[in-house]
């Protein structure tokens, strides 16, 4: 089940694909507590729980699957402006079960109780943290009954648990928590300003196998202590998803339980934003999206066996639409990508894929380059071209795809992996 903490700092350094991990320290407003509910049948840690002690406003976009979990039905059902807790359980997808939504009350009520008293210990006026203050993520199997014993029997324990002062170690945990068949947890951080008042914006991630984006993907969690509203933070939220989770695809397939939530605690005491077109939004936005991006290009390189982490430029389209589908038949193309994980130069294959993705294009405009090479130039083979250079260009663990259509002025960019034998043993291993 990927990596244990002893191991991690040693990668971690090592992360060719990606460069380091960021180390992620306190953020005023969230704390965070994590165990093991056995639901791996080990002592991982399997269970997260955030807790934001004086609220934090919140904005989620969800999967566009016609079949979801039913975490995501219980999620879609919270009207509130603000949450007290968020309640992330790995193994087990609470898709396709009988007592799932069920359970999730069960679980909501006791752990509303827990956090109530909670409450009364550290606050003079302690509000009653409610069922509906309460969110839920599943991942894992579909169709399996919902451990809800289980869980409710960990609750004490992560009640227990709470760190309301964080260190990395702290949320490197809860990272490897909600991991499945990830090999590395995902985190990410950015620092910026709003006006005068210096703000974090920190992010985990999960998600290897069953990624193909639709308004969101995987399971990623932003936390920033800035004080902004949730109609603004789900502005911001459907903005920058559009080139970092829906610009990212592993295999083809949309999960049923995809889930980006953004949480802002409101600690940095900044002037309160509640307008999406203020001009103190600025920075924030750009680093919001510097710490979607990461994490995205995270999920992808990560992907279950990539050996090579992808990234598929197309440009110059006459709309976003049409690079867009180019960029991800390419992508999601599997003899694309198992040419890649040969580390064949093969270039029909892209030809191939550009065809397929039912966009109009003029043959004689297209230009096509792996990393620095060129191959296609106008519709015709380059001068230049020299496969043995290109071959060995394929070597690379990051491998750069760039498709120029000459027809207007628009762009995408996706991002993939390779597909290798090894992603077949993990998921025809996937429930052994």
């Amino acid at each position: 089940m990927g990596i244990n903490l002893n191991n991690f700092l040693n990668y971690k350094n090592k992360d060719q694909k990606m460069g380091d991990f960021q180390d992620l320290d306190h953020l005023d407003g969230v704390s965070i507590s994590t165990t093991s509910g056995n639901l791996y049948n080990n002592k991982r840690d399997d269970l997260v729980l955030f807790y934001f002690r004086k609220g934090a406003n919140h904005a989620s976009l969800y999967t566009q699957s016609k079949l979801v979990s039913e975490n995501i039905k219980w999620n879609l059902k919270i009207k509130n402006k603000k949450i007290k807790a968020l309640l992330v359980n790995t193994r087990n997808a609470n898709v396709f079960t009988p007592n799932g939504f069920d359970g999730l009350r069960v679980l909501a009520d006791d752990l509303s109780n827990e956090l109530t008293e909670l409450q009364k210990k550290d606050e003079d006026e302690p509000e009653k943290v409610r069922q509906k203050d309460i969110l839920f993520a599943c991942t894992g199997t579909i169709g399996e009954r919902f451990p809800t014993e289980k869980i409710k029997s960990s609750i004490p324990d992560l009640i227990k648990k709470i760190k309301y002062t964080q260190n990395k170690y702290i949320w490197i945990k809860a990272a490897m928590g909600i991991m499945t068949t990830d090999q590395k947890p995902k985190l990410a951080m950015e620092e910026c300003n709003i006006g005068n008042r210096k703000v974090k914006i920190y992010g985990i991630a999960k998600g290897s196998g069953m990624i193909f984006p639709n308004m969101a993907t995987t399971l990623s969690f932003i936390f920033t202590d800035a004080a902004i509203s949730s109609s603004v933070l789900r502005t911001l939220l459907k903005k920058n998803i559009t080139n970092t989770f829906n610009a990212i695809t592993c295999d083809g397939d949309t999960s049923t339980n995809d889930m980006v939530s953004i949480f802002a605690t409101g600690e940095s005491k900044n002037k309160f934003i509640n307008n999406f077109d203020s001009s103190k939004l600025k920075d924030f936005n750009n680093s919001l999206n510097l710490v979607l991006l990461n994490l995205a290009r995270r999920v992808a390189a990560d992907g279950e066996g990539a050996s090579k982490f992808i990234t598929i430029n197309t440009t110059n389209c006459k709309t976003e639409e049409h690079a867009k589908k180019i960029s991800f038949s390419i992508a999601n193309s599997p003899l694309v990508k198992t040419a890649i994980a040969g580390e064949d130069p093969n270039w029909g294959r892209i030809i191939m894929a550009i065809g397929k993705a039912n966009v109009n294009i003029n043959r004689n405009k297209i230009s096509i380059k792996f990393g620095p090479y060129k191959i296609v130039e106008k519709g015709k083979i380059s001068n230049f071209y020299n496969e043995a250079d290109v071959a060995m260009y394929m070597k690379n663990e990051s491998i750069d795809i760039s498709v120029d259509l000459s027809q207007g002025k628009k762009n995408f960019t996706a991002y993939t992996m390779d597909l290798t034998k090894k992603y077949i043993d993990i998921n025809s291993d996937y429930r052994s």
